[in-house]
């Protein structure tokens, strides 16, 4: 009797050590990513998936909030900045494995109003008056203090001579999806976010381009953590690929390294 008991139990211990890689397979990389990738790392994680049966559970929000999230040790396995401000901010918190670090995307950021606005085909240069332009209504972009999109267009405002008069009228919203919504919902009469959001919004339309040189390059960096699950160096290098690259400049995303096929 006790010998048959102990027969099952290192039958159950040997089976249990047999399905191990397949629970280890189970459990979904964790990705914090900038709340301006949704849509096109939304598709590329849905296209590893079916390639390797491998799963994602991500995080979108403003850099600034996920670069401290994982200072505070929130278990993320991939962090994708919206700038190297934060990703230099969570390398230098050692919360990132340096060496898998590589700059994969740009972007560009543009004036949106709500579709039906009468605001159309602004010129954005020097001396250009953004304040007027937003008349009595709100200009939202993400905060100005943290939020990349948020750097970009004070960087870009205070360039260009605009930044002075337009301040007042900012509202800053915790992130570039946020501040998309309130022109989206008409509750802001211009916003500045990146063109990649305002592809994926059909409430708002792009009535004018910043110039690239009134601003830092925008540039979205991408790591693994210091505790990253060991298959997400193979994500990693999928992100390099030919094929997430036709996603993610489907999407507008500018592809800023040579894809491996």
């Amino acid at each position: 009797m006790f010998r048959i008991a102990g027969l099952f139990t290192a039958f159950v211990i040997l089976a249990g050590a047999s399905l191990s890689p397949a629970a280890a397979e189970d459990k979904p990389i964790t990705v914090f990513a900038a709340a301006s990738m949704k849509n096109a790392l939304d598709e590329v994680d849905a296209a590893y998936t079916a390639k390797t049966g491998v799963k994602f559970s991500v995080s979108y929000a403003a850099s600034s909030v996920l670069a401290k999230q994982i200072e505070q040790g929130a278990p993320a396995d991939v962090f994708v900045s919206a700038d190297t401000d934060w990703m230099d901010y969570a390398t230098n918190k050692k919360t990132m494995n340096e060496s898998t670090r590589v700059n994969l995307l740009g972007n560009s950021i543009v004036l949106i109003a709500p579709k039906d606005s009468k605001i159309d085909n602004v010129t954005i240069a020097q001396g250009f008056d953004l304040a007027k332009l937003a008349g009595d209504g709100k200009i939202a972009t993400g905060d100005v203090k943290s939020v990349p999109v948020g750097k970009y267009a004070k960087a870009a405002l205070e360039k260009l001579g605009a930044w002075q008069a337009a301040e007042p009228k900012f509202a800053m919203a915790e992130s570039v999806r946020a501040a998309l919504t309130l022109v989206a919902r008409d509750e802001a009469a211009l916003g500045i976010v990146y063109s990649t959001d305002a592809k994926v919004e059909p409430g708002v339309k792009i009535v004018g381009t910043f110039p690239a040189d009134s601003h830092p390059a925008i540039i979205y960096p991408v790591a693994a953590t210091t505790t990253a699950k060991p298959e997400t160096n193979d994500y990693l290098a999928f992100l390099r690929t030919s094929a997430a690259k036709a996603i993610l400049e489907k999407y507008g995303f500018k592809f800023l390294i040579s894809p491996t096929t």
